[in-house]
């Protein structure tokens, strides 16, 4: 399959992403039942991971975004976070999850958890729909939900992107 100007091939079925995502969703339902937590997906590339994650829970929560890039259209990180769009609810005292789509180097999630600990949650935990172990250069204790660890390839599909395109794939590629 190509994307933009390079070739990806199948890494993980739309099937498997469905079935884990249910299973995060229990695992998140008996986590915080007795909660009221709040879910802060990172734009753009969890739009549909966090969609289909909140459709498993059943327990009162609220939903907020923030936008973070380090891509900026390539293939690997350029280590400098832009921190585009910041939310406005008040964390102080609650419980905070952040959904992510990606956990490759850890930059951009101890980025975003260092900044919303300065907001004196209850607490604070990190969902990645993937995890590269091979790529991490950041610790991520908080790092409590991820959907599936993979090896430390390009990934596009399931609202990760490459030149702002592969988003809408159902399925996720790996760089050929």
């Amino acid at each position: 399959m190509k994307v933009a100007d390079l070739e990806f091939e199948p890494l993980i079925k739309a099937g498997d992403i469905e079935k884990r995502v249910k299973e995060i969703g229990i695992q998140l339902n008996e986590d915080y039942g007795n909660s009221h937590p709040v879910f802060v997906g990172v734009l753009n590339g969890s739009f549909l991971f966090v969609a289909d994650l909140i459709k498993q829970i059943d327990i009162p929560c609220e939903v907020t975004f923030t936008k973070l890039a380090s891509y900026y259209g390539g293939t690997s990180s350029t280590r400098k976070i832009r921190d585009d769009i910041d939310f406005i609810v008040d964390i102080k005292g609650r419980d905070v999850l952040i959904i992510e789509d990606i956990v490759d180097t850890g930059n951009t999630a101890r980025y975003l958890l260092d900044k919303l600990k300065a907001q004196n949650p209850a607490s604070i935990k990190l969902c990645s729909l993937l995890l590269k172990p091979a790529a991490l250069e950041n610790k991520i204790d908080e790092l409590k939900y991820v959907g599936f660890e993979i090896p430390n390839h390009f990934v596009v599909g399931y609202g990760l992107d490459y030149k702002e395109m592969g988003r809408n794939l159902r399925d996720i590629y790996k760089k050929v």
